[in-house]
């Protein structure tokens, strides 16, 4: 691929390419995932609640993930259809108190997506020196940190 100079680069709206990077590795993702039948909402939940001791509500859930639901990855609104998938391929089980937690079946499910994550990574970060990427994340989180109260303290 063809490198433009970094005078052009440099007035390039960071707007537009970063809604652009999130728009094709979310498109990606999705298209990868649904090769097993699940999709990232899928992902996201297993992984959540495999981190949560307790388990979480359906409220609880949706409030732990809504930050990831951009338009790319699907409506909070929506959710509660993911929550029902889970529960009919039996991946997730609630408690007495309304408490979701993995099952067995769901820890399988979360092991075999996670066994494409190297393969999805590595397509993903093909052609870019590790550095190269560790320099862009520090350039974007700086740029939140820029827009946002955290860079306002």
């Amino acid at each position: 691929m063809e490198q433009p100079d970094a005078e052009y680069l440099a007035n390039q709206p960071a707007v537009y390419w970063t809604g652009a990077a999130h728009t094709a590795v979310v498109a990606f993702m999705h298209a990868e995932q649904s090769a097993l039948g699940t999709s990232q909402r899928h992902w996201m939940t297993l992984n959540r609640l495999a981190v949560t001791a307790d388990g979480l509500t359906r409220n609880g859930l949706t409030e732990a993930l809504r930050a990831s639901m951009t338009p790319q990855v699907g409506d909070p609104s929506t959710y509660a259809e993911v929550l029902d998938d889970l529960l009919d391929r039996g991946w997730i089980t609630p408690d007495r108190t309304g408490r979701f937690t993995l099952t067995d079946t769901g820890r399988a499910a979360r092991a075999r997506l996670a066994a494409l994550a190297p393969r999805l990574r590595a397509r993903i970060h093909d052609g870019i020196p590790e550095d190269d990427y560790v320099r862009t994340v520090r350039v974007l989180r700086r740029m939140i940190a820029n827009v946002s109260d955290q860079g306002r303290a």
